[in-house]
């Protein structure tokens, strides 16, 4: 497998004051032409969600999303009828297949959230969206 090392200081990044994000491949306001992706690996985003802010409801279809939430916590509300808590040590895996609309909060008022994103092309187009969540916080290695 070919290797690129994408050094930190290279990445894209925002900063809209509620939400701080580091972008390893071209995403919302960051465009490179050559880091567009990495074979199906389309995103790879690194976020700071201020206390109480979040993305209200949006739509996605066609990708595999994987969320990982690495301090703090994140409100989860789609239209398959899923919501909850992902906490610190939590991953979140959402197929949008053939479309699905989910919004994401932070639901401190007080704490930032830390979590990375991971978007990948699917093997197949339009499944039927689906929703699952798993705690790894028993692994985590104490600060």
């Amino acid at each position: 497998m070919k290797q690129i090392v994408y050094p930190a200081n290279e990445r894209g990044s925002n900063d809209i004051g509620w939400l701080k994000a580091n972008f390893s491949f071209s995403f919302g306001p960051y465009y490179n032409p050559e880091k567009t992706n990495f074979g199906v690996l389309r995103v790879l985003n690194d976020d700071i969600i201020a206390a109480g802010r979040g993305f209200g409801a949006h739509p996605h279809d066609n990708m595999e999303i994987t969320t990982i939430v690495l301090k703090g916590a994140l409100e989860h509300k789609d239209s398959m009828g899923n919501s909850g808590v992902i906490n610190a040590g939590d991953v979140q895996v959402m197929s949008a297949g053939a479309g699905v609309t989910h919004s994401e909060f932070n639901p401190s008022p007080t704490t930032a959230t830390e979590s990375l994103q991971i978007w990948v092309f699917p093997k197949e187009r339009n499944i039927k969206p689906r929703y699952d969540q798993k705690s790894f916080a028993e692994l985590l290695i104490p600060n």
